[in-house]
């Protein structure tokens, strides 16, 4: 690895932590990330010359800390800082530093930073873009692009997140055991939000917002590294690998869909499959069956299948129905008639989906399932009748043209 790139990593690394103790000390989200960022910036300055230092968090923390307080200092305008005693508990040596985020502590710090950017009081439209500037680190321009959206635009999105937060009764001290619970799955759905607006991408979009999806998996083996016994987390971080690892052969060179099973598996990460596969292995040893944990289990099915054929479909509608009874959702249900098609035939799925229509009338998955399940059993112009419906509501190009597709085959037949 170059220099500039051990460096840039480790910077990357150490961000959340530092960020979070950096919050921890000054209660001000503006100041935390200021800090962080003076202190890179020396960062980039004194290890191209000195080396690494033998802690980079704890470095990044110290210096970080001395360069905002000079910083409020010099600003006679802004407001004071709170009572030093407030500020830390740590005293001004980086081996110090260095000794207290080795315990627990640090866990919590993290854990706070993400919380707060999920704010109950901030839209999952403000949440995000905070979570990918602060926690992340990455650009203003960088989101904005993932998001199909002006600079201006995102710059004022994530202002107007730190302005609520600034203004709202945030706690800062450590969270009890409960609370801690709570606050993880927040963080968790999050995550898996995140992960879900870069991997929904179309096919011409996905180069510009699949760094969501790694940036998603970085977030979910942090969790992992915050709790390491915890099976949901170990289910969400395998569940993002196992879906991540078969994006190169989700569209082809006109970005058009590839379904499931028309993929070329020999595209598939076979490492993220490996890693994926370990992972909903431990954590269903744990006995706890969550969510993550079964929607990990049923992509583990699919990437155990050498070919499309080979799926036990018998077994992944038995993990959908154990998933309508945890998490009832006509979305669950619409996933699972996919599987009860391939066991019981589509006249059985589409009972099935029959009752959702009502509550999915706005989605275009929907209809699209629905059309592929009526042309099965030859009721092609309710069929044309589906998939039209399906082009109106489609999320992208790619969508609408691969229902285009049916109607196509429709039109031949």
């Amino acid at each position: 690895m170059s220099e500039g790139c051990w460096i840039d990593a480790a910077l990357t690394a150490a961000r959340p932590q530092a960020v979070g103790a950096l919050l921890r000390y000054f209660r001000n989200l503006d100041i935390a990330e200021e800090a962080f960022q003076e202190a890179c910036l020396r960062a980039l300055k004194n290890w191209q010359t000195n080396g690494p230092p033998r802690d980079p968090t704890a470095w990044l923390i110290f210096v970080g800390r001395n360069s905002a307080i000079d910083g409020v200092r010099r600003q006679a305008k802004q407001q004071p800082l709170p009572p030093e005693e407030l500020l830390s508990d740590l005293g001004d040596r980086e081996t110090a530093i260095a000794e207290k985020i080795d315990n627990s502590d640090y866990r919590d710090d993290i854990l706070r930073l993400l919380f707060i950017c999920c704010h109950p009081d901030l839209p999952a439209t403000q949440q995000i873009p905070l979570a990918l500037r602060i926690v992340s680190g990455l650009s203003v321009r960088q989101i904005a692009r993932a998001f199909l959206v002006s600079e201006s635009a995102m710059e004022q999105r994530i202002t107007r997140a730190k302005s609520r937060i600034g203004s709202g009764d945030v706690p800062f001290e450590t969270p009890g055991p409960v609370e801690r619970s709570e606050r993880l799955a927040v963080v968790a759905a999050m995550v898996y939000l995140i992960f879900n607006e870069g991997y929904s991408a179309g096919g011409h979009q996905q180069q510009a917002r699949f760094p969501l999806c790694d940036e998603a998996i970085r977030l979910a083996r942090l969790l992992l590294r915050l709790f390491p016994a915890e099976p949901e987390i170990m289910g969400l971080t395998a569940l993002l690998l196992l879906q991540s690892a078969r994006s190169a052969a989700r569209f082809d060179a006109d970005g058009a869909v590839i379904l499931l099973e028309d993929q070329d598996r020999r595209l598939w990460n076979s490492k993220m499959i490996a890693e994926g596969l370990a992972l909903i292995d431990k954590a269903m040893r744990h006995r706890r069956p969550g969510p993550y944990q079964i929607q990990a289990a049923i992509a583990a099915l699919h990437a155990r299948a050498a070919r499309a054929e080979d799926t036990d479909w018998r077994e992944i509608d038995l993990l959908y129905a154990a998933l309508e009874r945890l998490t009832p959702s006509p979305v669950v249900t619409l996933n699972r008639a996919v599987a009860v098609a391939k066991v019981k035939g589509p006249e059985a799925a589409l009972a099935l989906i029959e009752p959702l229509e009502e509550r999915l009338s706005g989605y275009f998955h929907f209809f699209g399932v629905k059309g592929g399940l009526l042309m099965k059993v030859g009721r092609t112009k309710e069929a044309r009748e589906a998939f039209n419906h399906a082009i109106s509501l489609a999320n992208t190009a790619a969508e609408a043209a691969h229902i285009r597709m049916h109607l196509d085959r429709l039109a031949e037949g």
